[in-house]
């Protein structure tokens, strides 16, 4: 039950009632609800601030812990970048120097991704953070596409290093004959007296000294292009074609070991040694073709000599002596 209010009123010197309108009863109503809802509000910000809820308190975790994972993501990709670019770095600088080739050009390696409607279903979205999303995405298209092009490098230096193995299998590296002394070096390349003639006269080849008979290897992996024999010049000859513009010459021989057309690997008996031809005495004339010009075979000595021998091979070649055949 409401109390009573009086007042004292001194025209008439008596306590009288305290008279409440329908409007002041409103405005107290209204001021107390004022009052009320202020206190609800400032209670509500001090508890979200101080106190929160169990679902916002469980997305602000949530959210923590994507931004951790996110900056994780972040640093991988930076060493995943770096681990690449030291990889591109080796590729041209050491890998494609061995094999004479070209470094790939940086702006094959750096090339865009591009395509403003690549990442139109994230932008669609309305996500409020997608900048991070497509800043990650955009990162992780990048890493795609240089590690796309440097395995297609690695496949073309794969077959750069196929070719390579072929093409050291295929070089006159060896004597055609077993020289482990040295001693049947008999005359070397450039001007040699002609043992017939008896004047100076070049001397495209090497000779071999060697009973008859001597097995002859060929120099390198081949195909056997030529087999003739003839009674004067190179008589019995064998020419074999290493490929790359190599190709290598066996005269004077006294048989033949292999056939036109047939395949032979270094270090391959294809015939013995003889005199047929304009020979003085039985021997090996082998010589050394580069795209058609004929060099020095002594350079190609190197497979089965170590530096002493190739040096004394060296000093051999280089005595201007007598020929052992004339062509």
């Amino acid at each position: 039950m409401a109390r009573i209010k009086y007042y004292y009123d001194t025209e008439s010197c008596k306590y009288e009632r305290v008279k409440v309108s329908t409007w002041d009863i409103i405005l107290n109503a209204l001021g107390f609800l004022s009052l009320s809802v202020m206190l609800s509000v400032g209670m509500f910000i001090v508890y979200n601030k101080y106190f929160k809820s169990p679902v916002v308190a469980q997305l602000e975790k949530e959210n923590e812990e994507l931004v951790y994972y996110y900056e994780r993501l972040q640093d991988e990709m930076a060493d995943a970048s770096q681990m690449l670019t030291s990889l591109q770095e080796r590729d041209d600088n050491v890998y494609r120097v061995i094999f004479e080739a070209e470094p790939i050009p940086s702006s094959i390696r750096n090339a865009g991704v591009g395509g403003t409607d690549r990442y139109k279903e994230v932008s669609e979205k309305g996500l409020e953070r997608e900048d991070l999303l497509l800043e990650a995405y955009t990162k992780i298209d990048k890493l795609k596409k240089q590690m796309y092009i440097q395995t297609k490098s690695y496949d073309e230096l794969i077959e750069m290093a196929s070719n390579k193995e072929a093409f050291f299998a295929s070089l006159p590296a060896i004597q055609p004959v077993s020289n482990k002394e040295l001693k049947r070096f008999s005359s070397g390349f450039g001007y040699r007296t002609d043992p017939i003639l008896k004047t100076r006269k070049m001397h495209w080849g090497v000779d071999f000294s060697a009973p008859k008979g001597t097995p002859i290897y060929t120099t390198g992996d081949g195909v056997v292009s030529r087999v003739h024999s003839s009674f004067g010049g190179y008589g019995k000859q064998i020419e074999i074609d290493h490929g790359y513009g190599y190709v290598t010459k066996y005269a004077h021989m006294s048989k033949f070991n292999v056939e036109k057309g047939q395949k032979v690997k270094r270090g391959e008996c294809i015939g013995y040694v003889g005199d047929s031809g304009k020979s003085t005495a039985p021997h090996l004339h082998y010589e050394v073709s580069k795209d058609g010009k004929k060099i020095n075979p002594v350079h190609f000595f190197y497979k089965d000599l170590n530096a002493a021998e190739y040096e004394e091979i060296l000093r051999l070649a280089a005595i201007e002596n007598q020929a052992l055949g004339s062509y």
